[in-house]
């Protein structure tokens, strides 16, 4: 039982206290300038090129839809069937009365023919002639007439199986079945075309100044698209709308980029993040964001001097290149910027250096070229 009370109460022995001068492995980076362009980061949400409204352009009752809603669809294919029975029938009534009139005008062109031959022989008068002839040209304007009202009516029939204008992504059918519509008034349902797909995105007006104030697809040389998992979207985007101005509201210039879509990956709506590089090269140094710590005094780094000893270093960042943080102010071409053990450095540590070859700078500096 005294054994059990001494094992309980007593404490554990303690740890030696790690020595300064017993140096400890640590992975370290050469870093170098490298010249990239202003890179802007922001959040952005996905629209579909084309967002259309589907309409009938003839009213009637709702006979049936003929989609699966939220599925894809082609340009041309049915979407809903109007009643076609009362066009049917005006198409009918239009064609009968095309026939009507053209059996006038036969006997209009036959009167014609005979007065002048009559006039040709004495027999009837100029005037006779004439009026026939008139009676002619009015029948054949009246056929014409009737010709058009049969092409509108064969028109509101075919209207009456309304049809998607693009392909794309349909939506829910606000109609149901046995409904009464109207024509260019009620919304049966939306298409959303998915490829390419559009991201809006603004940026303030300091954000922009350092390309100029004033983002374009002139003086844009890239634009990703980061995910919500934070992966890199595979295909890169075009700018295909910049604003002309500042919002006055906002302080923020809109901008709008495309992106192929042609595996409906990215749907509307969506949350992501615009990656933009823009404007004349600038010399940074660029070290991965576990590099990078953070204190009461802001962030730093820790740079091993030339006794192999850690020394904390401030730094002034800007954004992101994928994994790795663009320090604009606070280290110096050769500095060697530890990247792991970090937990384990205090000032003054002295640590085992051991240089890493994949360097990001080196990599950001293939970008740049590339851009």
């Amino acid at each position: 039982m005294g054994f059990l009370l001494t094992a309980c109460g007593g404490k554990a022995p303690a740890q030696p206290a790690p020595r300064m001068d017993q140096a400890i492995p640590a992975a370290v980076i050469a870093v170098q300038p490298v010249k990239i362009p202003v890179s802007l980061e922001t959040i952005a949400q996905t629209e579909g090129a084309k967002e259309i409204e589907i309409r009938p352009r003839v009213g009637g009752i709702l006979l049936k839809r003929l989609y699966t809603e939220g599925m894809a669809v082609e340009a041309g294919q049915p979407l809903f069937l109007i009643d076609p029975e009362p066009f049917q029938n005006a198409l009918a009534e239009a064609r009968a009365a095309h026939n009507e009139q053209h059996v006038r005008v036969l006997r209009a062109k036959s009167d014609e023919d005979r007065q002048r031959q009559l006039l040709a022989e004495n027999f009837v008068s100029q005037r006779a002639y004439d009026l026939a002839k008139a009676d002619l040209a009015i029948a054949e304007a009246a056929l014409q007439a009737a010709k058009i009202r049969v092409q509108q009516a064969e028109l509101n029939l075919s209207y009456t199986t309304v049809r998607a204008p693009e392909k794309g992504v349909t939506g829910r059918s606000q109609f149901s079945e046995g409904t009464l519509v109207s024509a260019n008034n009620s919304l049966l349902t939306t298409l959303t075309q998915l490829s390419p797909i559009w991201v809006r995105f603004s940026f303030s007006d300091n954000e922009v100044a350092p390309v100029g104030g004033h983002l374009s697809e002139k003086n844009v040389h890239s634009v990703k698209m980061i995910l919500p998992d934070g992966s890199e979207y595979q295909q890169e985007g075009k700018i295909n709308f910049a604003a002309s101005k500042i919002d006055s509201l906002l302080g923020t210039q809109q901008l709008r980029a495309t992106f192929d879509n042609t595996e409906q990956r990215i749907l509307p709506g969506k949350f992501v993040r615009i990656r933009v590089t823009a404007g004349k090269p600038r010399t940074v140094f660029i070290v991965p964001q576990i590099a990078v710590l953070t204190s009461d005094m802001g962030r730093f780094v820790y740079v091993v001097n030339d006794r192999n000893e850690a020394v904390q270093r401030p730094v002034v960042v800007d954004n992101w290149i994928g994994q790795d943080w663009i320090i604009l102010e606070g280290l110096n071409a050769g500095d060697r910027v530890v990247v792991n053990n970090l937990i384990k450095l205090v000032p003054g540590k002295v640590v085992e250096p051991q240089l890493r070859d994949d360097s990001p700078a080196a990599q950001a500096g293939a970008v740049s070229t590339q851009q």
